[in-house]
């Protein structure tokens, strides 16, 4: 059902693009109705005094017992202050590593991110985000868009792509706006032209690769093929281990051929599907960097291979052999894009700008009613929560007052 109406939404933008030649482009971003707080602040209060909290918590951690997550809940939801976020976060990292680490609610993790933003501790949140084993922060669709945006607004795209690779992930692409902005910040972030390090590569290349996945349009397709590029990339230089470890990835060699895959299906193609001119370049310059490095190792002295030959996987070095046949086969389905007109001239970057202008704000209606209904089921378990920690203390009290009774008897 996602994908359907993200394709719906994909070829909207694309022919507002091509029928409109005078569009102008502008940075659309999430609405003022999706990021408001108004829903969010309107649950029922629970004041409390985090001093006395955190010695709570303190003292029940000195004893070896289990904090609650309502009391941790409690802690976050009350935050005042910047100096509370860095205060709120050692109890974060406390509870995840107690008995009751299972437990952390998902509306506390919501409240969090809100808190961060709300008080100018943005790169809090994207710690956690990034360290989740150690803090238990694991992101919905509605919080990741909500930090997603907050990043794009001060058009910090390395920062919104960081979040994106939590998104890719966590395979979280279910939500079109999701997917628009992610694309959005993935193609900003290319037009910058970065330096990526081996493990920037692979990131970015998973994230193009798994968002574009669901959809066969001429965004989806080109965001496939460049992550294919980039994991190829990787690939031929530290071998397939370096790429899928950690990452919801495929483990088979042959990432570069399942880039010259997609340009295959855009070539043989009867739709109005294309590859954009700068996902072309891309690949071309991944092809010539390869082509390369293979000269210059081709220098080794004889005791400097025998040593390689010691530690090489059998089937990483079949891979690397196949390079040449891919570099020709790139030049000749590049051929028959130009020559059938199924290069796109804009950029990955226009592309989703446009998308975002068109198409976000209709993607936004279904997230936000679904939103309103979550707070309200979470409002249900916080007040069932609270409820029977009530019960508990007074059935805790009851059982005191019986046993000094029956020591005051016995007496």
């Amino acid at each position: 059902m996602a994908a359907s109406v993200w394709n719906r939404c994909v070829t909207a933008a694309v022919k507002v693009k091509y029928f409109s030649p005078s569009f102008t482009v502008r940075r659309c971003l999430l609405s003022a109705a999706y990021t408001d707080t108004k829903v969010w602040e309107a649950r029922e209060k629970d004041p409390q005094n985090l001093a006395s909290l955190a010695n709570l918590m303190d003292r029940t951690y000195d004893r070896n017992l289990p904090v609650s997550s309502l009391t941790v809940s409690r802690f976050i939801d009350n935050i005042t202050s910047a100096e509370e976020v860095d205060q709120a976060e050692y109890y974060l990292y406390k509870f995840r590593h107690s008995p009751n680490c299972w437990y952390l609610r998902d509306w506390t993790i919501h409240s969090w991110i809100r808190q961060c933003l709300k008080y100018g501790r943005r790169e809090k949140a994207l710690h956690t985000l990034q360290n989740k084993v150690q803090y238990g922060v694991f992101l919905d669709d509605f919080t990741f868009n909500l930090l997603i945006d907050s990043y794009i607004k001060d058009q910090d795209y390395k920062s919104a792509c960081a979040v994106v690779d939590e998104v890719m992930i966590q395979e979280a692409f279910e939500l079109p706006s999701t997917q628009i902005l992610s694309l959005y910040a993935l193609g900003h972030f290319l037009a910058t032209k970065p330096q990526l390090t081996m493990s920037g590569e692979r990131t970015l290349g998973a994230s193009l690769l798994i968002c574009g996945l669901t959809n066969n349009t001429t965004i989806g397709l080109s965001a496939q093929f460049m992550g294919n590029a980039l994991l190829g990339k990787v690939e031929m230089q530290n071998g397939i281990h370096a790429v899928f470890k950690g990452l919801p990835l495929h483990w088979a060699h042959g990432y570069l051929g399942r880039a010259l895959a997609v340009m295959e299906k855009v070539t043989a193609g009867t739709g109005d599907a294309r590859l954009t001119k700068d996902a072309l370049e891309l690949m071309g310059d991944v092809l010539d960097d390869l082509s390369s490095e293979s000269e210059s190792s081709g220098d080794n002295t004889e005791g400097e291979e025998e040593k390689k030959d010691e530690t090489v996987d059998e089937e990483d070095e079949a891979e690397r052999a196949k390079l040449p046949q891919y570099v020709a086969r790139f030049k000749e389905l590049r051929s028959q894009l130009e020559s059938t007109g199924k290069i796109e001239a804009a950029s990955l970057q226009t592309l989703m700008s446009a998308l975002a202008q068109t198409e976000l704000s209709s993607a936004e209606g279904p997230d936000v009613e679904r939103y309103q209904q979550q707070v309200q089921r979470w409002e249900a378990e916080r007040v069932a929560l609270i409820q029977r920690e009530k019960e508990m203390k007074e059935s805790a009290e009851q059982e005191k007052r019986k046993r000094l009774a029956a020591s005051a008897a016995a007496q």
